[in-house]
C-alpha cells in the first residue's frame, strides 16, 4: 500500500534524481554506509518518522535508512528549505 502524500507538482520529480545523486557523491560516508547496511539490514522492521527540512541530503539519509530496514516516513518541517523537486517525487 502506498503510504499518503501531497505533492503539488509531481512534474518536478524528473529533477530529483541528479539533485539526490550530485548530493550522494559528495557524502561518502553516507554511501559507504547504505551499502554495508543494504547487506546487514540492521533497521529490519524498525518504524522511523522524521519531521526535517527536505532536502537532497535528508533523501539521501531516508534511502540509507531504508536500506538497513526501516520502513520510514518525512514530513517537511519548513516550506522556505523545502527543495520541491526533491519532495515531489517518493522514494521507492
Amino acid at each position: 500500500m502506498a503510504a499518503p502524500h501531497r505533492i503539488a507538482d509531481p512534474a518536478l520529480a524528473r529533477c530529483r534524481e541528479r539533485r539526490v545523486g550530485w548530493a550522494l557523491a559528495e557524502m561518502p560516508v553516507v554511501a559507504a554506509l547504505r551499502s554495508r547496511f543494504a547487506r546487514e539490514r540492521p533497521l529490519a522492521g524498525i518504524r522511523v518518522a522524521a519531521c526535517l527540512h527536505v532536502t537532497a541530503e535528508t533523501a539521501n539519509l531516508a534511502r540509507t535508512l531504508q536500506a538497513a530496514g526501516a520502513l520510514v516516513r518525512l514530513c517537511a518541517s519548513n516550506p522556505l528549505s523545502t527543495q520541491d523537486d526533491v519532495a515531489a517525487r517518493r522514494s521507492p
